[in-house]
């Protein structure tokens, strides 16, 4: 199938089942054509797929969160899924200790452990079927950004994890991300300058990179005890101090008796890349949206970028990252 005819089935697709209002509101949006060639529009100051606004646009009306609800948040390829295991890992431990040979995590992927509200749960339904989260607490993720996600929980105090990684890494890892979906389609990839510049445009699925950032960031200073505010980099380079941070966080610190016996860094091994890569369902299963799990595994190296930006690029992104988080207290 030539490009143009799968951007065109790929936009009816995202046009499909669009309730009226929604697509009286995309109406009304701005809207642009993203570098993969989806459309595009801009709500509330993020750019959205029209079909997964609509999801959106489902948990902001339908979703009844409970005071007790953890959602692990994050900008596409920023640590995402390591994350979400590491959280069910923590919150689900006194049933499933780190060495339970039947461990959720061994035979599931994280991202059905904990899926996304809008791209997965809420992505097709108003009225979703939650029952299988029956356990307290509910765990859920989400992309959309902090101010967005709010009006959804509808002022519950639940506590939200963000996760935030270098600017340059998360585009190198969003362009191999997309590239291996465009090679899987049997259409012409998209180049990495061309995921550059929509990067420093903020014209870009779930982009800008640093509005949806700054929104979890500025929400962490005002409500530290709901937003936790984590750094992917923080979290590879002293592992045990951040993954015990997350524990205190989320409400189930590790007792004396759990470090001395090697929980926490049972829990680190467990949900390590290089573990999480190599059980047999994350090489061959799927995830909603179909996407293979292997997909989700990188490399995970923190400065990988160098070896794919020049300079030139490296330097037009940092002036932009600067200018744009200047005065914010956040820096990369």
């Amino acid at each position: 199938m030539d490009q143009q005819k799968l951007k065109l089935r790929t936009n009816l697709r995202d046009e499909e089942d669009l309730s009226e209002e929604t697509k009286t509101l995309i109406s009304s949006l701005p809207l642009e054509e993203s570098f993969t060639g989806r459309k595009l529009c801009k709500y509330q100051g993020c750019w959205y797929i029209h079909r997964t606004l609509q999801g959106v646009l489902n948990v902001k009306t339908s979703f009844e969160p409970q005071d007790t609800d953890i959602i692990v948040a994050s900008f596409p390829k920023c640590g995402t899924t390591w994350l979400k295991a590491l959280t069910f890992a923590l919150v689900r431990r006194s049933k499933h200790p780190f060495n339970d040979q039947h461990h959720p995590l061994l035979s599931n992927n994280p991202h059905n452990l904990v899926p996304y509200l809008e791209l997965n749960l809420y992505f097709f339904s108003k009225k979703p079927d939650l029952t299988e989260f029956s356990l307290s607490p509910r765990m859920f993720s989400t992309h959309t950004p902090f101010h967005t996600l709010q009006e959804g929980l509808k002022d519950s105090p639940c506590k939200i994890v963000y996760v935030s990684r270098n600017v340059k890494d998360t585009l190198v890892s969003y362009w191999h991300f997309v590239s291996t979906k465009q090679r899987k389609d049997e259409v012409k990839k998209s180049s990495l300058e061309e995921t550059f510049e929509s990067f420093c445009s903020g014209v870009l699925f779930l982009g800008p990179f640093w509005d949806h950032v700054l929104s979890y960031w500025r929400r962490s200073l005002e409500d530290p005890k709901h937003v936790l505010f984590m750094r992917y980099e923080e979290m590879k380079a002293e592992p045990r101090e951040q993954i015990k941070r997350l524990a205190e966080f989320l409400g189930c610190p590790f007792s004396e008796e759990e470090e001395e016996s090697g929980s926490v860094d049972g829990i680190i091994d467990l949900c390590s890349l290089r573990n999480l890569s190599s059980l047999e369902i994350n090489k061959t299963g799927k995830v909603a949206g179909d996407r293979d799990n292997k997909d989700f595994f990188g490399k995970g190296e923190v400065g990988g970028w160098k070896n794919h930006l020049t300079p030139e690029m490296e330097n037009k992104i940092d002036t932009i990252i600067q200018e744009k988080l200047h005065g914010s207290g956040l820096n990369f």
